[in-house]
């Protein structure tokens, strides 16, 4: 199964168990999505459950915001993450905020996916990874599967939640394959799990940067160096203790981010290490980010300026290395 076959088995459970779910989006009826998650769902479950939208991320999230608040189960879909930041007044001011301005009176239970991520040549306006500004609003869970089980079960936990979830899915990750059980269901989204496990150093990534960090741990395990993969999931709330139950046994951290270096979400868990596990520390915390600048197109240039393989190994080997 693929990893796009997997949100679409998420989306049809959650379609066929619960009435008040439905699917709002732009393309996601006739055009069965514009990653295809949604494929053949118009015919499924008709017009009132699966919505085409205008391209206007603002209204249909606010529309979205309002169909939770009347009772619905929303799950609002935005095509990337680039453009998701049309719609952060109807998700700064509104769904973050109204379970808080209401003395806890109104939740707003609304789920929104967004492709987010680089690595296909579609240039800066749609490959953006903008998932740790989202981290920086209170009121919201942001959650980011890197796995096939994930990329449903986070689906189904989100509808769960009394509050707004956003659900970052990696662009690049789609065509991905793995194994789902066939009873697999929702999963834990309030911690972080070990993907490799190792003694000399900490590596914490999060969404389609799990697979280059873990090939990475395993190019230095040749070397002797044997690395924890962290794999974050959930970016809020950010479970820190299984970060600095990693750092405490290995003594050393690299923090691997797709988005930009200056105010990046790596730069959020440095602080934190910092603050929780300084004396732990046998150097200094290293970050392997996206160079600053628009994601080109050109794919020479997009493959520079994204964090890779090589530069994870060269930055845990100048951490390890006498």
């Amino acid at each position: 199964m693929t990893y796009r076959e997997a949100v679409r088995e998420g989306l049809r459970e959650a379609l066929r168990s619960d009435p008040r779910v439905f699917l709002m989006g732009e393309d996601v009826g006739k055009y069965g999505g514009p990653y295809a998650c949604s494929k053949g769902f118009l015919d499924e479950f008709g017009p009132d459950r699966i919505r085409d939208t205008p391209l206007s991320e603002n209204t249909f999230v606010g529309a979205g915001i309002g169909a939770a608040l009347g009772g619905l189960r929303p799950i609002v879909e935005v095509m990337t993450v680039n453009f998701s930041l049309l719609a952060l007044d109807q998700i700064v001011n509104n769904a973050a905020t109204i379970r808080h301005m209401s003395g806890g009176q109104f939740g707003i239970p609304l789920v929104v996916r967004m492709a987010t991520g680089a690595g296909r040549q579609v240039a800066a306006q749609h490959s953006h990874s903008l998932e740790g500004w989202f981290a920086h609003i209170p009121g919201i869970t942001v959650l980011t599967p890197a796995t096939i089980p994930d990329a449903k079960g986070m689906l189904l936990a989100a509808l769960q939640q009394p509050d707004p979830v956003f659900i970052f899915e990696h662009a690049y990750l789609y065509p991905t394959e793995g194994e789902l059980d066939e009873q697999a269901g929702a999963v834990d989204i309030r911690h972080a799990i070990v993907r490799r496990a190792g003694t000399d150093m900490s590596i914490i990534t999060f969404g389609g940067s799990v697979w280059k960090a873990l090939a990475a741990a395993d190019q230095l395990a040749t070397d002797g160096i044997e690395a924890d993969v962290i794999d974050l999931r959930v970016l809020r709330p950010l479970d820190m203790a299984t970060i600095l139950a990693s750092v405490s046994k290995t003594h050393r951290a690299v923090i691997v981010d797709e988005g930009w270096r200056t105010g990046s979400f790596a730069a959020e868990i440095s602080a934190r290490i910092v603050e929780g596990g300084f004396y732990e520390l046998d150097g200094p915390v290293q970050r392997v980010c996206s160079a600053e600048v628009p994601i080109p197109y050109p794919k020479h240039l997009e493959d520079a300026a994204l964090p890779n393989v090589d530069r994870i190994v060269q930055a845990v080997r100048s951490l390890v290395s006498p």
